[in-house]
């Protein structure tokens, strides 16, 4: 059963439920989510419960050579029609070549999954062409920053569930792009919402995640472009008062960005939304930030503010600090960012 080198995880999982099996698969990569969601059900979904305790068996690369995993692969199930074996961590075995062998022949009626988290192996290795010649591979990439808010929407779609943009931008903001950690508060969110509410508010992600909808990153930047000094200035105290939910590091990481591309979208020729939401790699619903942006701040203001940022991080990082606290260096940051 071979199969194609780009083969999704919609595909995988359509294959799967469809009864349509590989010998072999093997998920890779940076991303654990989609590892995990092929893996689990493999092991929830292909046996039956009575069968599973015969024909299913679950290793860990720590605690197995590849030749005890050959060995399991080439037993025949003893109540089902296939047996599956799943080993977990397999980035932890240490030697892959002598898998080749059982990929001359693998066993029709044993389904062998590997779990190969955060990296991927030399892809010129025979081995690795081997299991693409027999089975199917499958690359888990982390998302990138400007993929997150996209992903989030599509997610509470697929849950037939709306969700506003400001709460798109807290999610992202305060998650990163850690899927497992983004599925788990959105399907909490899902949880929680009103019964009588088809719609994730700003409200709901602060209520039960506890991202403040009013002192986050994402309202520092509309404050900074509205030229609001004290609410800017009461957003960094609150920053100063809960570092732990608002390291310093992540919000100089957030701001210093925001003003790189506000500098791009100075010197597009083409500044309508969609050309700029592909240039910037946002949202297109973000465009508008960087409309009323580029009219707060010049070129020359944006590119002197891009400065302070990095000054300001040095600063942080013990680079002619003087001893000055973070709160103190933000409110010199805002400072300068504001006249």
């Amino acid at each position: 059963m071979a199969k194609q080198e780009a083969i999704s995880y919609v595909q995988i999982l359509s294959d799967l439920k469809q009864k349509k099996y590989a010998p072999v698969y093997f998920l890779m990569g940076e991303e654990p989510y989609y590892i995990d969601v092929i893996s689990d059900y493999i092991q929830n979904n292909v046996l039956d419960d009575g069968e599973k305790e015969f024909d299913q068996t679950i290793v860990y690369g720590k605690d197995v050579d590849i030749q005890t995993v050959i060995n399991a692969a080439k037993r025949y199930p003893m109540m089902a029609t296939h047996q599956v074996l799943i080993v977990k961590e397999a980035q932890l075995i240490k030697s892959w070549d002598d898998i080749t062998f059982y990929l001359q022949k693998p066993l029709k009626s044993t389904i062998l999954v590997f779990c190969y988290k955060y990296g991927t192996p030399d892809k010129r290795k025979k081995w690795v062409l081997d299991i693409k010649k027999e089975g199917v591979i499958f690359e888990s990439t982390k998302l990138r920053d400007y993929e997150i808010a996209t992903w989030i929407t599509n997610y509470c779609k697929s849950k037939d569930v709306g969700i506003e943009d400001k709460a798109v931008a807290m999610l992202s903001e305060f998650l990163g792009t850690d899927l497992s950690k983004l599925v788990n508060e959105v399907e909490k969110l899902i949880i929680t919402k009103p019964a009588s509410s088809t719609r994730i508010t700003p409200e709901l992600v602060e209520k039960n995640i506890g991202i403040s909808k009013d002192f986050n990153v994402f309202e520092l930047q509309a404050s900074l472009v509205a030229k609001d000094v004290l609410k800017a200035n009461r957003i960094i105290r609150y920053f100063a008062d809960n570092k732990k939910a608002n390291p310093m590091v992540l919000v100089l990481s957030q701001l210093f960005k925001f003003f790189s591309d506000l500098m791009i979208y100075h010197y597009l020729s083409d500044k309508s939304p969609g050309a700029v939401a592909s240039e910037l790699k946002i949202n297109p619903y973000f465009v508008k930030d960087y409309q009323k942006a580029s009219q707060a701040f010049g070129a020359w203001k944006t590119m002197n503010i891009i400065s302070s940022i990095r000054e300001t991080d040095a600063r942080y990082k013990g680079i002619d600090s003087n001893g000055v606290d973070e709160g103190e260096l933000m409110k010199e940051l805002i400072f300068r960012i504001l006249h």
